[in-house]
């Protein structure tokens, strides 16, 4: 056992609360929904049983629609902001009135695959998965309404890039006048610098309270909100979820729900397409509101790798990745970018979580090089800069919330692949 497998496992178990855990003490308190899904993984390689507890514990609190929403408030915390009293969804215990990337299908499928507990995975998967088709369900009849096989975000936050360069223009019509007076907490906790705006806070806010006003009816606020997005990051991980719940199902011979997931996947991945741009050598966002594609190389549209994409699109995404330039991968804005910024947040930092999701991806196309060359250079960060929130692609300087949750997860995620990162080539492409 390394001294980074011991870290890692300790910040874990620091920040468990014993049926779910917080990303990190002080700044996020509770219970966040993709944050959890991708604990689960690392969890699950010291402690099986604990790692479905943490999924299942998410599930108890979905809607009665199917939607699972982002922040699950357990117990109350006034470090946050919005907290419930914002939010005001009704619920028995309190939740946010939102959801994020829909990454529990992939989970649970991994989680059961590496299982050495056999039954008991094969329990606890075939209970979670009507729960999680029926949010799969639910994103397709209230993100999707013309039928198109993507979905549509339609607050930043559910997007789990909050203040990405992509949202820049529709996010601009979103207003920023008639919202409640507040106070941030976030900008107590890290450095205000390195965060979101105001002006983004005062348009965050605006959508809280514009659904909220609507009573957080889900099938109203679709047509509702000035800002719809289609992200190729947020679909792709829908997919990739929907067809690894449908392999599980198919295992555990729940047809139906396999035949459903798989429906979903297929016509996801067709309609990914319509995202690609040779130009820039990835996928783009789009405006659904304006129906045009989204000027803004981030790391969402790199993350489209982890869906079933073409081989040949995966490989121009690792050229593209390649080409950043930047001492640590993978920068969440292409630093070429006049908007990069390179301490902002989602503007242009490493995330772990992104760039696993990305390895993986990009490993499952057959690019075992450029996989690995991810894995290495996130294993580099963590040794010279520790258990951050997110990272400056150039210095590597720790940014955001220290002794993160999902970072240490993603540590041990990759530890699991320290073999394939000593041995596998580095690929290289030509134009």
């Amino acid at each position: 056992m390394t001294d980074l497998y011991r870290a890692a496992v300790e910040i874990l178990q620091e920040n468990d609360r014993g049926s779910y855990t917080i990303p990190t003490k002080g700044l996020y308190p509770f219970q966040w929904n993709w944050d959890s899904c991708l604990t689960a993984l690392g969890q699950s390689h010291f402690d099986e049983s604990r790692a479905w507890t943490e999924i299942e514990t998410l599930f108890a609190h979905q809607w009665s629609d199917g939607m699972v929403p982002h922040i699950v408030f357990h117990t109350p915390d006034d470090g946050y902001f919005p907290g419930p009293d914002v939010w005001a969804t009704g619920r028995p215990v309190p939740t946010s009135g939102i959801t994020q990337p829909a990454v529990a299908g992939f989970a649970i499928r991994r989680l059961f695959d590496r299982a050495t507990d056999r039954g008991q995975a094969a329990t606890r998967a075939r209970a979670l998965l009507p729960k999680v088709t029926a949010w799969h369900r639910w994103f397709f009849q209230n993100r999707d309404p013309e039928g198109e096989g993507l979905v549509a975000i339609l607050h930043p936050w559910e997007s789990g890039r909050d203040n990405s360069v992509d949202w820049d223009d529709a996010f601009a019509r979103v207003p920023t006048e008639g919202i409640a007076p507040y106070t941030r907490r976030d900008t107590q906790h890290a450095a205000p610098e390195h965060r979101p705006t105001k002006e983004h806070y005062d348009r965050y806010l605006w959508l809280v309270e514009h659904f909220r006003a609507l009573n957080w009816d889900n099938t109203r606020l679709h047509a509702a909100t000035p800002f719809q997005v289609v992200d190729p990051g947020f679909n792709a991980i829908l997919i990739r979820s929907a067809a690894d719940l449908a392999d599980l199902a198919e295992t555990l011979g729940e047809l139906g729900l396999a035949a459903e997931n798989r429906a979903y996947a297929t016509r996801g991945t067709a309609a990914l397409e319509s995202l690609w741009s040779e130009d820039h050598g990835q996928y783009l966002c789009r405006d659904r509101v304006l129906g045009a594609l989204i000027d803004s190389r981030s790391s969402g549209g790199l993350l489209a790798a982890f869906a079933p994409i073409p081989a040949a699109r995966a490989a121009r995404i690792a050229q593209t990745i390649e080409g950043h330039g930047t001492r640590f991968r993978v920068a969440s804005q292409a630093p070429d970018d006049p908007r990069f910024q390179v301490q902002r947040y989602w503007r242009g930092p490493v995330w772990l979580v992104v760039n696993y999701m990305i390895a993986d991806g990009l490993a499952r196309s057959g690019l075992a090089g450029a996989s690995a060359a991810i894995t290495r250079s996130s294993l580099d960060l963590i040794r010279t800069s520790g258990f951050a929130e997110y990272y400056d692609p150039r210095s590597g300087e720790p940014l955001g919330g220290v002794r993160f949750t999902w970072t240490a997860a993603m540590v041990l995620e990759f530890l699991a692949l320290a073999d394939l990162c000593q041995s596998a080539p580095d690929e290289r492409w030509e134009s």
